[in-house]
């Protein structure tokens, strides 16, 4: 004799499993970690590419403070901790001046008084720095806890 409890349920399930519904949820739930794993060191990356640029803006700031203003190291400094809205830039190094000659592949360094090889006075030169730190939204082996963003740019001022 036939159990018809046992017929209804294998049938059940029978039409259980041939039916369709709810499958793009099933997929969303296995795809959407793999998703979120791909995603957040992307946008993480982005993040700090966001706040280098932010910091090489900083010293350019800084360099064009002393190309319109001259030489101050304390106000130089503070034209580079306020371009920016990150509250972790700073100027460091602390800006430096120095003289020195152009020749066809840098800056050859002189005293201030001394002539350049060409027979020229020597340039002043600008160097500012700024830095800031980073820290990850993950923490990843690779890149540890805290990156430090830092830029440098050097202008002439005479």
């Amino acid at each position: 004799m036939l159990n018809l409890g046992r017929v209804r349920t294998f049938d059940r399930l029978c039409r259980l499993f041939a039916c369709r519904r709810g499958n793009s949820a099933v997929e969303f739930a296995l795809a959407a970690p793999v998703l979120m794993a791909v995603l957040t060191p992307v946008a993480d990356l982005g993040l700090a590419f966001s706040q280098q640029g932010q910091v090489q803006l900083a010293a350019q700031a800084g360099a064009q403070y002393a190309v319109l203003h001259g030489w101050s190291s304390t106000a130089i400094s503070n034209a580079v901790t306020s371009a920016s809205a990150l509250t972790a830039i700073s100027a460091t190094p602390a800006p430096s001046e120095s003289c020195g000659c152009p020749n066809g592949t840098g800056i050859t360094s002189t005293a201030c008084g001394a002539a350049c090889a060409n027979g020229e006075s020597p340039g002043t030169y600008v160097t500012v720095s700024a830095q800031a730190s980073y820290a990850p939204v993950l923490p990843y082996s690779l890149l540890g806890n805290n990156m430090t963003l830092s830029a440098q740019t050097m202008v002439r001022i005479q």
